[in-house]
């Protein structure tokens, strides 16, 4: 008699673990953050309650996990490593390579429906609000204070320049913009937020003679 494998647990988990993040980010999306609950999301991924408590304590934490996986996704789809702001040494190359990957990422359903269910939640739920921008918001904003600090080391940034503010410059118009919907997003919108962020938009002073 041919004895079966055993079953692989690790790969077992994985596929509940993908299953649930689907389930959290769908339900989001179709419910709100308030009506999504543990027991809605073990319904929809096909898992017991008990799972998801074993790996989660609540449903924040699925779902600033699952978030966090999706950024992954769509950066290893758009073919760089998650969680980075490349330093090729072209200071506005880069910045507007990591921004096209962001609008990829806000026009994506996965991303745009439980991403807007979630901003909305976070104006009425100061806690909720305030750590997903700690968790999720405010590591990725860092990386763009790396970045601009690297520049600012090259001599292709002002000493002086902040960067913690320089990047709200081009960040924080396209997240107006896209939560507002007061126009559309775009790779030309991005560029040109990166163009007038590094180069200004007044016009050249006159020469002295």
């Amino acid at each position: 008699m041919v004895k079966k494998p055993a079953p692989d647990a690790t790969r077992r988990s994985e596929k509940s673990r993908r299953a649930i993040y689907a389930a959290a980010l769908a339900l989001v999306g179709e419910v709100g953050y308030p009506k999504t609950t543990v027991e809605g999301i073990a319904a929809r991924a096909g898992v017991g309650k008990q799972t998801i408590y074993r790996w989660w304590s609540s449903k924040a934490d699925v779902l600033l996990e699952a978030f966090l996986d999706l950024a992954g996704q769509a950066a290893r789809e758009a073919g760089r490593e998650p969680y980075t702001v490349p330093d090729t040494g072209d200071l506005a190359a880069d910045l507007k390579a990591v921004l096209r990957i962001t609008v990829d990422q806000l026009l994506d359903p996965r991303f745009e429906v439980p991403s807007r269910a979630l901003a909305a939640e976070g104006l009425v739920n100061e806690p909720l609000g305030r750590r997903f921008v700690t968790e999720l918001l405010e590591p990725q904003l860092q990386l763009y204070v790396d970045r601009l600090r690297s520049a600012q080391d090259a001599g292709q940034v002002r000493p002086g320049v902040d960067p913690r503010i320089a990047l709200e410059l081009f960040v924080s118009p396209l997240a107006q913009r896209w939560l507002q919907h007061t126009g559309p997003i775009s790779y030309d919108y991005t560029d040109t937020l990166v163009e007038y962020a590094l180069h200004g938009i007044a016009s050249q002073p006159p020469r002295s003679t």
